[in-house]
């Protein structure tokens, strides 16, 4: 099945965010890495003593979500996604290892180099980054419903929110299509929160290993019909939305296929379970999944005249970000992001490349404004280079190969030249 980000689909009231998780599969103990800073301050004390806990329900690294606004919404990357992290079986070893005092684990991740996510407020492991977005987006996060209005953004995007580490875990809905979304909820027990933990990378291609925050309290698997207690001397990667949270509006769309309900996991049972999933008010560009737009439709999609859009500005920002070899990383992430699949993250790593250093906001405010992904360049009119023409072909032939349906095979643009 293809995944494009013009389709859209409601996600079903489901779990918040399983931040990380990794490590070997193997019964014997990992230790705590030396050095590993996991949280400013680096106190395990302080972070869980009650008087600095960020909910009632416990501290930052139990990762408890209380609403769907409570993930705030960010563009970049890269980043880590640990929702499927715990057991050792699957296609890629997601295992996810506690260290011989358990106050950590040791957990493998998806390791996404560009794209948008989401990070829970809550479960901010930086007090003074968590302070600052607190005042900005308020305490449950709804103040900050647009890409990258919260500050925690900025520094995960720079790689600074830890010192030592460049790399975090967060919640996305990348690879969701391939592997599913639901829930199962656990008693108490040890799992692993890693929203926000440091991640550093590994000799596996595409993985990258995250040192996650253990905490023992009830919590949500996010998927459905798992075991809570693992072999192997595992422990999954969860969180927790408390009886009280708020759900995640359910109804699904019109003209959902089969198959798109099967993979979402649209369980009946979900319905009834009080979690929280990222739900933003209106489509964020680029993100993938329920909550992305759709792709510019030639003749339809316009920008909006009262939004204040410099084309000329969004053209510029287009033209001067380039990757080392001098193509331009716009054109050619917009080219492969919106139409990628979890098979493909090597191709969108270099698609983006750069782009995370670049001024975007422009680029942003246009995509924004016309409610479409992937399409600042076709609503401003603004034309790739020929260096740049040439890596989009070669890209979006890439995603064919792979079985993709690239952008200009939907809308023909962004189709490069030979």
């Amino acid at each position: 099945m293809h995944r494009y980000r013009s389709t859209r689909f409601l996600i079903l009231a489901t779990l918040l965010l399983a931040a990380c998780n990794g490590g070997g599969s193997s019964s014997t103990p990992a230790t705590t890495p030396a050095g590993i800073v996991h949280f400013v301050p680096n106190s395990h004390a302080f972070w869980s003593n009650p008087a600095n806990w960020t909910t009632s329900f416990g501290p930052a690294y139990a990762d408890i979500t209380l609403a769907s606004s409570n993930f705030v919404p960010c563009r970049g990357g890269p980043f880590a996604l640990c929702y499927y992290s715990g057991p050792s079986s699957g296609a890629e070893d997601l295992s996810c290892t506690p260290t011989s005092d358990g106050n950590y684990a040791n957990c493998n991740c998806f390791d996404i180099p560009y794209g948008v996510y989401f990070v829970d407020i809550n479960a901010i492991l930086n007090h003074a980054v968590y302070e600052k977005t607190v005042a900005q987006c308020g305490a449950d996060g709804s103040l900050c419903a647009t890409l990258n209005s919260a500050p925690v953004c900025a520094n995960v995007n720079k790689g600074n929110l830890m010192p030592g580490s460049s790399v975090y875990s967060t919640f996305s809905f990348d690879c969701v299509p391939e592997n599913g979304l639901g829930v199962t909820n656990c008693a108490q027990q040890p799992y692993a929160g890693c929203m926000t933990a440091p991640c550093f990378k590994t000799t596996q291609t595409g993985i990258v290993k995250c040192s996650c925050p253990v905490f023992n309290g009830p919590y949500q698997v996010g998927q459905n019909d798992q075991a809570c207690t693992l072999g192997d001397n595992l422990v999954w990667s969860a969180a927790y939305a408390p009886p009280a949270a708020t759900p995640t509006a359910t109804p699904l769309p019109p003209g959902l296929s089969a198959d798109t309900y099967k993979v979402m996991a649209a369980d009946s049972r979900a319905a009834a379970v009080p979690a929280a999933v990222p739900s933003p008010p209106a489509c964020l560009p680029d993100a993938p999944g329920g909550v992305g737009c759709p792709l510019y439709v030639p003749g339809t999609t316009v920008i909006p005249p009262d939004s204040g859009v410099d084309c000329a500005k969004v053209c510029d920002e287009y033209h001067t970000c380039l990757q080392p070899k001098g193509a331009q990383a716009g054109f050619t992430c917009d080219a492969t992001l919106c139409t990628d699949e979890c098979n493909d993250r090597d191709l969108v790593s270099v698609a983006c490349q750069g782009l995370a250093g670049c001024d975007i906001s422009e680029i942003v405010k246009a995509e924004t404004a016309a409610n479409c992904s992937c399409c600042a360049s076709q609503l401003c009119g603004c034309d790739p280079s020929a260096k740049t023409n040439q890596a989009i072909t070669a890209l979006n032939q890439q995603q064919r190969d792979r079985g993709i349906t690239p952008q200009c095979d939907i809308n023909s643009t962004l189709c490069g030249t030979p």
